[in-house]
């Protein structure tokens, strides 16, 4: 699920102050029972900073949360995000990463690589605290992990789906060239039938006015257009 930014927040992440400062609110925003879930976002970025996109990747129960690698990179291979912040909240209160927190961020670090997006820090967030991964050395002992290196296969897997992600991204693309070209064309039809109306409108004020005995010079004066085309008219009715 997408997550729009406010007028508040900022659009672009300097630091974890930056990232805490929107998740905080983001969090906020969640009714009482969703707060007592536990949430799995992802912000992906540019080179820059500056933020792409906010997505609810996962809300569990809460205890947990369930996690698939290539869905949680789905969104950043299609917004073509260089890199990403996961966060997610501890209902508990605590800060403290569990076991499985550190599990989940080396396996998303090597799959990031595979996909060459860098998983730059996790947080884990409440609604008056976070702790950073990056802050606490955790992301640099993770960095260094060779736990879920990937084999041959699994490497396979990975390429495999981000070329799917691909083909959907440039169908989306497609899709959107070929909605352009089919508006330009109704506006040209609706432009040529317009053109035609006004064609005949004219014809036939000018056949009325001619009927009523009313010179050529005086219709041309009455009707904005050269003698010429008003014999034409006349002309070609004969």
């Amino acid at each position: 699920m997408d997550i729009r930014l406010t007028k508040r927040d900022k659009h672009y992440i300097e630091g974890t102050e930056d990232v805490y400062a929107i998740m905080q609110r983001i969090l906020l925003r969640e009714n009482k029972v969703d707060q007592e879930k536990e949430h799995l976002w992802m912000i992906g970025m540019n080179q820059a900073g500056y933020i792409l996109y906010i997505e609810l990747i996962a809300l569990g129960t809460f205890r947990s949360v369930d996690i698939e690698p290539m869905n949680v990179f789905r969104v950043a291979v299609m917004k073509n995000a260089s890199r990403v912040i996961l966060i997610h909240n501890h209902p508990s209160g605590s800060l403290i990463p569990s076991d499985n927190d550190k599990d989940v961020t080396d396996r998303l670090i090597q799959v990031g690589r595979i996909l060459n997006i860098e998983l730059t820090d996790h947080l884990i967030i409440t609604p008056f605290n976070y702790l950073s991964f990056r802050a606490e050395k955790l992301m640099d002992k993770l960095e260094k992990s060779i736990k879920y290196v990937p084999t041959y296969k699994v490497i396979e897997q990975i390429r495999k789906e981000e070329r799917k992600i691909t083909r959907e991204k440039l169908a989306i693309a497609n899709n959107k060239i070929k909605a352009e070209k089919d508006k330009t064309k109704l506006a040209r039809e609706k432009a040529r039938t317009e053109k035609e109306r006004r064609k005949k409108l004219e014809y036939n004020m000018i056949i009325t006015l001619f009927e009523k005995d009313i010179s050529i010079t005086d219709i041309a004066k009455i009707m904005g257009i050269t003698t010429k085309k008003i014999e034409k008219v006349v002309i070609s009715r004969e």
